[in-house]
């Protein structure tokens, strides 16, 4: 006889009720229930393709999609009666139904597992997620377009080591990350071609015996693609990590800007103002200003790395099928869905408002002997060779070391003194804009190629 409260789908072949601890411990509704409108949305598709395949008769499935509008309404509206026994949001949603239509509401799980159901919600929820984390990073795209046509005469340090290394235009350092995110696009939208497959009818690992049409359901669904081998199809993990992964780039690639923006801030570069808006005082120092926002974003790269090393540990181990250790897939897809959504939109919000301090910048790209390879070329394009003139210019900067001077202050006499090759025509490459200027080789920082590629972007967005 089958104890009192034994409500379980599968509690045919057992004589007692899970323990509670046990019930508490595999339940995954506290953090699934974000794909009850996919779960339904997947039902609704099965069970049209039950009966067209008249598995199901026709009054039995009206009956059913009629029941699943209902619950999906209850869904919407924050009124779907959530049970303890409910294991995940698939039994839920299926309790309910036979609740409000009777034990025919048992016949939508006909020619299905929550193996195949379960993958089929993940990946509709990660289709809409991928299409709006893009529209994020498209929309911080554009703010970094609209930062880089502001200061396309803006003249900075460029960097290698963390030393000054040659003068680039503000506008050519903001546009690299443009690019960046340009990756991370290709990256989500390769991914997204992956998550675009129907896994629904793979059933628990081995198909159907039944007569199901597994690519109407996908032209119902709008899913290109049919996977084709059930052991895989429920196994497959694949796609999440290949998100996860995309994401941990995509915020690698903020936390750099982050952490520049954390170093420009500070009094010792001085490059850049955050607004009031997006930093925060100390409780002690009445002085403070802190960046909390982009050092916020430096950490949570550290949670979406976890995340993406969490499910590769989770499935490196897993034999073929399907594991429950692969529930484990979904708090942190889940997680890494809305910390990305949340830094793009953060960093789009606050890109805007921005100050940059044109003056420290210019200023800072005149010292520290930027201007060195600049010097090198020259004597090269008057004929020496590169490493040559490169040992020239070096012994030139040890003795201004030495003698307190900078480049730009030599007179010609003391740059003969080095090489006869230099010349007076040298003095007009001494400055940051010549030197910015002259980098014209393709996708160099001179004004012109910049411009150049801010119109390109511009035809492309």
């Amino acid at each position: 006889m089958r104890q009192k409260g034994k409500n379980k789908a599968w509690a045919g072949r057992f004589t007692d009720a899970p323990h509670p601890a046990v019930e508490a411990f595999t339940s995954s509704l506290a953090f699934d229930k974000r794909l009850a409108l996919y779960d339904i949305e997947g039902s609704v598709a099965h069970c049209r393709m039950l009966v067209k395949q008249k598995i199901l008769p026709r009054a039995e499935g009206e009956k059913i999609l009629k029941g699943l509008d209902s619950v999906k309404r209850e869904l919407q509206q924050g009124t779907f009666p959530f049970v303890p026994s409910d294991e995940d949001i698939h039994m839920a949603i299926e309790r309910r139904l036979i609740e409000k239509i009777g034990p025919v509401g048992g016949k939508l799980h006909t020619a299905r597992s929550r193996n195949d159901q379960v993958l089929l919600d993940v990946r509709l929820y990660l289709r809409d997620e991928i299409a709006a984390i893009q529209q994020l990073r498209q929309a911080l795209q554009r703010q970094l377009i609209r930062l880089a046509k502001r200061h396309c005469e803006t003249v900075m340090p460029g960097y290698t080591h963390l030393q000054r290394a040659q003068p680039v235009l503000l506008a050519h350092h903001l546009l690299a990350y443009y690019d960046m995110l340009e990756r991370d696009g290709a990256r989500l939208q390769q991914c997204a071609e992956r998550v675009n497959v129907l896994p629904l009818g793979a059933g628990a690992l081995a198909g159907t015996t039944l007569p199901i049409d597994r690519h109407y359901v996908a032209r119902l669904l709008k899913f290109p693609a049919v996977s084709e081998n059930s052991l895989d199809t429920v196994a497959d993990r694949d796609f999440l990590v290949e998100f996860l992964a995309a994401c941990a780039i995509l915020c690698m690639h903020l936390s750099r800007l982050a952490e520049e923006l954390v170093l420009w801030a500070s009094s010792e570069f001085g490059f850049v103002e955050l607004p009031d808006a997006f930093a925060t005082g100390s409780s002690m120092m009445p002085q403070k200003k802190n960046p909390d926002v982009p050092e916020l974003v430096r950490g949570k790269t550290g949670r979406v790395y976890g995340h993406l090393f969490a499910l590769l540990t989770v499935l490196k181990g897993l034999p073929l099928s399907y594991n429950r250790d692969l529930q484990e897939d979904k708090e942190p897809l889940f997680d890494t869905v809305d910390t990305v959504k949340g830094v793009l939109s953060v960093f789009a919000a606050m890109l805007p408002q921005l100050i940059f301090r044109t003056d420290r910048l210019r200023e800072a790209a005149r010292g520290g002997f930027m201007l060195a390879t600049d010097v090198a070329d020259y004597l090269v394009e008057k004929g020496m060779p590169f490493r040559q003139a490169h040992e020239v210019v070096g012994t030139v900067v040890r003795w201004c070391l030495k003698e307190h001077k900078q480049l730009e202050e030599l007179s010609l006499d003391e740059w003969r003194h080095f090489s006869p090759l230099f010349d007076r025509d040298l003095f007009p490459r001494l400055t940051p804009e010549a030197a910015v200027d002259r980098r014209r080789s393709y996708g160099g920082t001179a004004r012109t190629q910049v411009r150049q590629r801010l119109r390109a972007i511009g035809e492309g967005t």
